[in-house]
């Protein structure tokens, strides 16, 4: 069994009240045109016309070599985190993801990435936990590299 986690809420707040992105910059603000802006951590696009934070985002607890970095959407307010075991809106929205396993020193797995079809990606991540080596799993866009959300053991 596994679940898809989204950003913690604790992460996700410090950024809304202004704290610094993985940069060490203030979170930008800008408005959503409703165009696929995910937020990640209520997993749901960000309407056209709300607030939005544009940041830098490192998915991982310290820099070190495969701890990638990139950018990443939130809502600007205060949203409520994606719970529970249902594919969320966000993860809908692309007909591929890549995906890629990760040890509990967070690193990578070697031979756990690939790009899947979304409809095949949890059954693929079940597959990928069979690996006693991976701790968890990252799901990134598979156009852009972005960091969407996160796979872990239900």
């Amino acid at each position: 069994m596994t679940k898809i986690t989204a950003l913690p809420t604790e992460i996700v707040r410090a950024l809304q009240e202004g704290g610094p992105d993985a940069h060490g910059q203030m979170p930008e603000r800008t408005v959503s045109d409703g165009g696929g802006n995910p937020c990640r951590h209520c997993l749901q696009y960000i309407p056209e016309g709300q607030e939005m934070l544009i940041l830098a985002h490192r998915p991982f607890p310290e820099a070190q070599p495969y701890a990638e970095t990139g950018p990443i959407f939130l809502c600007a307010n205060h949203c409520a985190r994606h719970e529970g075991e249902a594919v969320p809106e966000v993860l809908e929205g692309s007909p591929e993801y890549l995906i890629k396993g990760y040890s509990a020193d967070h690193r990578i797995v070697y031979g756990t990435g690939i790009v899947i079809p979304q409809a095949e990606m949890m059954g693929r991540a079940e597959a990928i936990f069979a690996d006693v080596r991976v701790d968890y799993i990252h799901i990134r866009s598979s156009r852009n590299n972005c960091y969407q959300a996160r796979i872990d053991r239900g």
